[in-house]
């Protein structure tokens, strides 16, 4: 069992300042001196980031899709271990999926699982008395759902306020907090910058943090919410564990793309990393020249931003070295951008040019889940294993795969590369679905050098 003071936030649509809103609650009970915890619903990187900062300590993501629903509950309770509150951020609107599957994956069905109150986070800035018959209808959707109260944004006025109160009383909803449209500024740094802001320990990501955290203390019935989320009863799990059943020995060296405020891939994985024998280093791509000394693997995560294409092709030195580490079979594992990063070329930008292939940025995304299939053995897969990865990403290769394409999935044709130790590919996995990637990656880190020409 594992009893750990609980908060679900969450929204009718996106675009109600859910993210803000958890962040701030972060540091406004952080700074009360409580130990916090934060999650983000979905594959999001950003989000989970931020709200690391926030609480002080890694931000995790809770995905159905990715890791199983069998895992939620286990994943949680070792991510909030020693919190006195865990704020989990849902994802789009209460009871959508990106995937059209909501009884299992939408942020009702995490809260479900978690056996969390919900508060749901309602811009008001056009909105009146109809308020309440707006939340009255996402309480009564789902009976299983516990919704405990709103937290009101963009309130134009003391007046408004006072309406919408009193609508929300009549069909006996609590309010937790009313904010001002000035109250919530608009001071994280642009998406565009990804985590990075985070993982570099960028002073205007701590200060945009900070200032959340100043406008919740000052507008939510902090004390109320804590009440809702100490009334959470105990979750019947044990805590995930990545300890695997065999550590490998010897202690190979790995380097985790990342900076000092973290890394570019999910917490779990540096977890899993240690538990099967590795020491982790983080590598920054923009700022270090050189890779840890006695690097044995290479580990690119996800969340990596293409925008910093120019940084990562002008740290020249970094780019060979990678190379040199690639072409003498020790294990690379790149996704998302991490793969134009192993690109000869992006944008006519020389990259690390471990794989034979150029790459373009085009306007637009490529997002969503993929169920796909190992083309290929290697560390991360037996060939014909099936997984669930994530893309998103504007970038593209030509050609999309190699000549041992790593993945492949129903209405696309093959992408990736797999060559000797590397394995590149856009698709995003989360380690913890399969710990036996982190063990098997730890265990081939100690392979004989040879040599070979790119992929």
């Amino acid at each position: 069992m594992t009893a750990v003071p609980r908060l679900v936030l969450s929204a009718p649509s996106s675009g109600h300042g859910t993210n803000a809103l958890a962040i701030g609650l972060l540091v406004a009970l952080a700074e009360r001196g409580l130990d916090v915890a934060g999650f983000k619903v979905g594959p999001d990187h950003v989000d989970a980031a931020y709200l690391g900062l926030a609480a002080g300590r890694p931000g995790r993501n809770l995905d159905a899709r990715l890791v199983g629903a069998d895992r939620l509950g286990p994943l949680f309770a070792h991510g909030a271990a020693g919190a006195e509150l865990a704020v989990v951020q849902g994802t789009m609107g209460l009871y959508d999926s990106v995937a059209g599957r909501p009884e299992a994956e939408s942020t009702a069905a995490m809260a479900t699982a978690l056996r969390s109150p919900v508060v749901l986070v309602v811009d008001v800035a056009a909105m009146g008395q109809s308020v309440a018959a707006l939340v009255h209808g996402f309480r009564s959707y789902d009976d299983q759902l516990w919704l405990g109260g709103v937290i009101l944004t963009q309130v134009a006025s003391p007046r408004h306020e006072a309406m919408l109160r009193q609508a929300l009383d009549d069909v006996d909803v609590p309010v937790y907090g009313a904010l001002r449209r000035h109250e919530l500024p608009p001071v994280l740094p642009a998406r565009r910058h990804g985590v990075l802001p985070v993982i570099g320990g960028d002073a205007e990501a701590a200060r945009a943090v900070r200032r959340l955290g100043e406008a919740v203390a000052g507008t939510v019935e902090l004390d109320r919410l804590l009440a809702l989320a100490r009334s959470a009863p105990a979750l019947p799990v044990e805590p995930w564990s990545p300890s695997p059943a065999a550590p490998v020995e010897g202690r190979p060296l790995v380097a985790l793309a990342g900076g000092p405020g973290g890394s570019y891939s999910y917490a779990e994985t540096a977890e899993l990393l240690r538990a099967a024998g590795a020491e982790v280093v983080t590598v920054d791509p923009l700022r270090d020249e050189v890779l840890p000394a006695g690097t044995r693997a290479l580990v690119v995560g996800a969340g990596l931003p293409e925008s910093y294409a120019a940084e990562l092709s002008a740290n020249r030195r970094l780019c060979i070295a990678v190379a040199e580490l690639a072409r003498t079979g020790r294990p690379v594992l790149a996704e998302g951008a991490g793969l134009l990063w192993l690109a000869r070329e992006l944008d006519g930008r020389p990259m690390c040019g471990v794989l034979d292939a150029i790459g373009v940025s085009r306007d637009g995304l490529v997002v969503g889940y993929r169920e796909a299939t190992a083309r290929t053995a290697s560390v991360v897969a037996e060939a014909g294993a099936a997984v669930v990865g994530y893309k998103q990403h504007s970038g593209v290769l030509t050609p999309r795969a190699g000549e041992r394409p790593a993945w492949s999935w129903e209405g696309g044709a093959p992408e990736g590369f797999v060559w000797r130790g590397v394995h590149a590919s856009q698709l995003g996995l989360h380690w913890a679905a399969d710990p036996a990637i982190a063990t098997r990656l730890v265990s081939a880190a100690g392979i004989a050098e040879g040599v070979g020409a790119p992929a």
